[in-house]
C-alpha cells in the first residue's frame, strides 16, 4: 500500500491484471488487511474483488493456498503484489497458459532464473552462481487448475513454503511457456520505490485544480490536486505530483519526480528533490531533502539536511538486514520510518536509515542507521 504516485503500488498491478482481462481479483491480505479493503472494496475497475486472509506469513505458496477456496478448481493467474507490470504482457501471459512471465536482464543471479528451451521453461534455479539463462522470474504465474493439488509443499531451506516448488511440480507436467514482459518492477526496497514513483509520474500532464498563488513558479508536468495549496514563492520543476491536503511554501523549491503525500508539508525555504512524502509528512523550514523516502507522520525540525551522494563518488550503499547493500543508485538520501524526527540542525548520512518513531539530537551528525531515540 505504498504510494507509486496517485495510489498504492498494488493498486498499479490491478489495474494491469484488469486490463489485461481478468474476471475477478483475489488479494490475499494479512499485516494492515484494513487499509487494503477499505482501497479496493468489492468491486475494483468494474472487476469483483475478495480477500483471502493469510495468517502467518510463511511464504508465497502459503499465500496462494489461503486463497485456494476461491479459485473454484479453475486455472488462475498470481502475481506479486509489490511488482509493476503492463497489462499486454499479462494479457500475453493469459493467453499462453500454462505460462510463466520472464525478464532479461545483465546479471541474473539474485533472481529465480529459468531454465528455458524453445520458449519452454524446462527448470527453474533460485539464485544460481552459474544461471542457466538471463530470464528471471517476475512473479506473475498462469497455472493450470491442477496446480491447486500442489500448493501444500514442504517447508523449504528458508523455512517458507515457496510457490516455485508448485511451480517445479507444473513444470513436470505440462509444457509451460515463457512469456517475456515488456516491463517489470520489482518494489521490495526503498530506493526501488523511487524508482517506480519516476515510472509513475514520469507520464504527468499540467493539471492545476488546488490553490496557487500568483507568485508561484510552476514548470513543466505539476499536478496539484484539489485541496492541495502552493504558496508565494515557490518554484517547482515536474514532474511533481502535489497531493490533496499538502501545502507547499512559502519560497519553496521541489524538483525532480517528486510525490508530496497526502496532507504533506513542504515549508519555508526548503529544497525537495526527487523524493517521496508520505501522507502528513512534514518538511517545514530551511532544509534540503533528496533522492529520500520519508514515511508516514515524518517531521524534519529546521535545518535538517540530508546528504545523498558519497564523496568516493561510488554508489550509496544501505544496510539491509546487517549487510550494506549497494541501491545501484549513484544519488539516494535517506529513508525515515513512519513518525520518526529530527532535531533542528540534523545532518542525515548518504544511506542512513531512521526507524519507525526514531528521534534525533540537535545538531546531531547521524551516520549511522538510528532505530530509536538518541
Amino acid at each position: 500500500m505504498l504510494p507509486v504516485g496517485d495510489k498504492p503500488l498494488v493498486a498499479h498491478t490491478v489495474d494491469a491484471a484488469v486490463e489485461a482481462g481478468a474476471s475477478r481479483i483475489v488479494l490475499v491480505v494479512g499485516y494492515e488487511a484494513d487499509a487494503v479493503r477499505k482501497h479496493f472494496g468489492d468491486e475494483y475497475g468494474g472487476v469483483p474483488v475478495e480477500y483471502a486472509v493469510q495468517e502467518r506469513q510463511e511464504g508465497t505458496a502459503d499465500a496462494v493456498r489461503a486463497a485456494r477456496d476461491q479459485l473454484d478448481d479453475a486455472p488462475f493467474v498470481v502475481l506479486n503484489g509489490d511488482d509493476l507490470y503492463d497489462a499486454e504482457s499479462l494479457s500475453d501471459l493469459y493467453e499462453a497458459a500454462p505460462a510463466v512471465g520472464t525478464y532479461e536482464v545483465e546479471d541474473p543471479r539474485p533472481y529465480g532464473v529459468f531454465d528455458v528451451v524453445d520458449g519452454v521453461v524446462t527448470d527453474i534455479v533460485e539464485k544460481p552462481d552459474d544461471p542457466p539463462s538471463n530470464m528471471v522470474n517476475v512473479g506473475a504465474y498462469a497455472f493450470p487448475a491442477a496446480a491447486q493439488r500442489w500448493l501444500d509443499v514442504t517447508e523449504s531451506e528458508r523455512g517458507e513454503y515457496e510457490l516455485t516448488d508448485v511451480l517445479a511440480h507444473v513444470i513436470d507436467e505440462y509444457e509451460v511457456s515463457a512469456v517475456d514482459v515488456s516491463f517489470w518492477m520489482g518494489v521490495g526496497r526503498p530506493w526501488e520505490l523511487l524508482e517506480a514513483n519516476e515510472w509513475a509520474l514520469g507520464d504527468l500532464t499540467q493539471r492545476i485544480d488546488g490553490d496557487v498563488h500568483a507568485d508561484a513558479d510552476l514548470r513543466g508536468p505539476v499536478v496539484v490536486e484539489e485541496g492541495a495549496t502552493i504558496d508565494a514563492g515557490v518554484v517547482i520543476e515536474g514532474p511533481v505530483l502535489v497531493r490533496e491536503g499538502a501545502t507547499v511554501g512559502p519560497n519553496a523549491y521541489v524538483r525532480g519526480h517528486t510525490a508530496v503525500g497526502l496532507d504533506a508539508k513542504i515549508g519555508a525555504s526548503v529544497e525537495v528533490k526527487n523524493s517521496v512524502l508520505m501522507a502528513d509528512a512534514s518538511v517545514p523550514h530551511l532544509s534540503y531533502v533528496g533522492d529520500s523516502v520519508l514515511g508516514r507522520d515524518v517531521n524534519f525540525g529546521a535545518g535538517t539536511t540530508v546528504a545523498n551522494l558519497r564523496h568516493d563518488d561510488e554508489n550509496v550503499r544501505v544496510r539491509v538486514k546487517g549487510e550494506a547493500v549497494d541501491t545501484g543508485r549513484r544519488k539516494f538520501g535517506v529513508v525515515a520510518g513512519d513518525g520518526a524526527k529530527t532535531g533542528i540542525d540534523t545532518s542525515l548520512n548518504a544511506g542512513v536509515k531512521l526507524g519507525a518513531e526514531a528521534k534525533t539530537a540537535p545538531g546531531e551528525v547521524v551516520t549511522r542507521d538510528r532505530d530509536t531515540e538518541y
